[in-house]
């Protein structure tokens, strides 16, 4: 049996199947990118809730796996010449398993690195901007008086989906006609922001035909239902 007592994490969270990815997560749009491209690979994975309420990102256990103190981040029993591997980075997540299963990404090597760049895009761009839109627009800072720093974050926010929406014109994905890991990260990020950000007005979501479009098509496969509510 695959022997994960090395791993300091692995005490708080024991893992029933050590020989299956281990998966340290919430339900939020960095976490769920690993949870749904693991349901599209279908590599066997176990899934450990990090509860935000009661600060498991601070514990030692999961610091000791993620100095940064944020999910997700994955433990693969299984990694490069057959020894453990433990990550974290959502983006270097994604790039592992998709290069660890042989999908969700091209093997050209031209188009491989067109889809790393829009990962980057979405990790530098997308990620930050939404959720700082997020901060301002529904959380502690909607009680700002001056609304110059949400406007600052609405208006980067609406450029950057109008660099996805031209990007996906004429285009199914993000790369064309193949799905990649490219929309795995994105996707999660813009559902959130019209969803639970509730800021799809302020962007003005309906004016980004194509992405709403990709968006749709997105949510409705199976692996991405799934994946969104894991951990549950």
């Amino acid at each position: 049996m695959t022997n994960l007592s090395a791993f300091p994490i692995t005490q708080k969270w024991p893992a029933q199947h050590p020989e299956w990815i281990q998966l340290y997560s919430l339900p939020t749009p960095n976490g769920v990118k690993v949870s749904i491209l693991l349901e599209e690979i279908g590599l066997p994975y176990e899934a450990h809730k990090v509860s935000f309420e009661t600060n498991d990102q601070l514990s030692a256990e999961f610091l000791s796996l993620n100095p940064n103190n944020k999910i997700p981040a994955i433990i693969d029993p299984d990694g490069p010449g057959g020894q453990p591997l433990a990550l974290f980075e959502s983006g270097a997540i994604l790039l592992y398993l998709a290069e660890k299963s042989g999908r969700f990404i091209p093997q050209d090597a031209a188009a491989r690195y067109e889809t790393i760049q829009w990962l980057m895009f979405q990790m530098g761009g997308i990620g930050p901007m939404f959720g700082q839109l997020g901060f301002f627009h529904k959380f502690a800072g909607k009680d700002y008086e001056d609304k110059r720093p949400r406007d600052r974050y609405v208006a980067e926010s609406k450029r950057l989906l109008g660099v996805l929406d031209r990007r996906l014109q004429g285009r199914d994905w993000i790369m064309g006609e193949e799905y990649s890991i490219a929309d795995i990260a994105t996707f999660p990020w813009v559902r959130n922001l019209i969803g639970f950000y509730g800021a799809g007005e302020l962007v003005g979501f309906d004016d980004f035909t194509n992405v709403r479009r990709s968006l749709e098509r997105f949510v409705e496969r199976p692996a991405v239902k799934k994946g969104l509510t894991i951990p549950g």
